[in-house]
């Protein structure tokens, strides 16, 4: 799977997200996802809204996946 893929199934199922997703060798990747509607979640609800955004390329075409998810507040706050 390619990056761009993986950013293009986060954000149709996450609307209104920034989705950044990496990979050195296309099985393992990282992904930062900045969304309002994780307002209020705990990190595992979080995580959990990716990976069922990713369905069953997680554990297939996607062998490991690292995931950072903020809400656009808190992404404000880490940048300054």
């Amino acid at each position: 799977m390619k990056p761009e893929d993986m950013q293009k199934l986060v954000s149709a199922a996450i609307p209104g997200s920034r989705v950044e997703v990496a990979s050195a060798d296309g099985r393992h990747f990282t992904a930062r996802v900045i969304a309002a509607a994780f307002e209020g979640l705990a990190p595992l609800e979080r995580h959990r809204q990716v990976y069922r955004a990713l369905g069953g390329a997680v554990g297939n075409a996607i062998h490991a996946l690292s995931v950072q998810a903020f809400t656009p507040e808190e992404w404000a706050g880490r940048v300054r």
